[in-house]
């Protein structure tokens, strides 16, 4: 009789080869064996410490500055991490100094801003510090050599996806572009967001944004690749005015629309 090989005996191992997800992990009686929980305790481990991680803002600012980048540092309403957590409501709205700094450059500004870049610590600023100001150095190139005219990169803390919307009214932008870290998994704890809004005011909703998720470095979307979607994105968005579910990504279909940038 022939003997099976190991794949035809325990098939989901090809899968395996597809996907981080945690399939075919075997058991022990009615366990998990070993290896695979201590597995996942570690994935477990990785994204509550991602999520508490805090953002090194002056950090940020040091290598926007080398980029030779102007920034500015907000805070939303939430007062910490624990209340950041537990009131998702605070992260949406900006404190009242943050508010009065805000309004300030606006008024100091001598045109309305077509688009603002916020980099904000969302759920994992690893994330942010991973890849964002790679994404935004691409970005922001790319545009300003097509002539926008692009406020001072603002910097948010403990900042929700929709904290964008008050910046970019406050700012008087045409559009906002929030770079976030995403909510860890256990497969990935270093997960970029962009999300772009045309129009930006309080009361946005999800609908009519644009998102670019996945970005990281290791099994998700590159940073260049990243960019290249978000200026064709902004590019469309300014075009047709309006972002969300009716502008759709043909981004694929057109050549590269960012060159290389040092990032500091």
């Amino acid at each position: 009789m022939q003997k099976k090989d190991s794949v035809s005996a325990n098939p989901w191992q090809v899968l395996r080869r597809f996907t981080s997800a945690r399939i075919a992990l075997g058991r022990a009686g009615g366990s998990l064996p070993t290896a695979p929980m201590l597995e996942f305790q570690l994935a477990h481990a990785r994204a509550r410490d991602a999520v508490h991680l805090p953002l090194d803002a002056a950090a940020i600012e040091a290598r926007l500055a080398g980029m030779g980048l102007a920034s500015l540092r907000v805070h939303s309403a939430a007062t910490s991490r624990e209340s950041y957590l537990q009131r998702p409501d605070l992260g949406r709205r900006l404190d009242a100094s943050s508010r009065a700094l805000l309004e300030s450059c606006a008024e100091a500004a001598a045109q309305d801003f077509d688009a603002v870049f916020v980099i904000a610590d969302g759920l994992s600023a690893l994330a942010v510090h991973s890849g964002a100001l790679r994404v935004l150095a691409l970005a922001h190139a790319a545009l300003v050599q097509r002539g926008w005219p692009l406020a001072p990169v603002v910097i948010a803390l403990q900042s929700r996806v929709a904290l964008g919307d008050e910046i970019g009214e406050l700012l008087r932008a045409g559009q906002t572009a929030i770079l976030i870290g995403e909510r860890p998994g256990l497969s990935s704890a270093d997960s970029l967001g962009v999300y772009l809004t045309h129009a930006p005011r309080v009361g946005r909703t999800d609908a009519e944004r644009n998102c670019i998720s996945n970005i990281r470095p290791d099994g998700g979307l590159d940073c260049t690749q990243a960019a290249h979607k978000l200026v064709y994105l902004m590019t469309e968005a300014q075009r047709r005015r309006y972002t969300g579910v009716a502008l759709k990504d043909a981004s694929d279909d057109v050549a590269l629309l960012v060159r290389a940038v040092d990032s500091g």
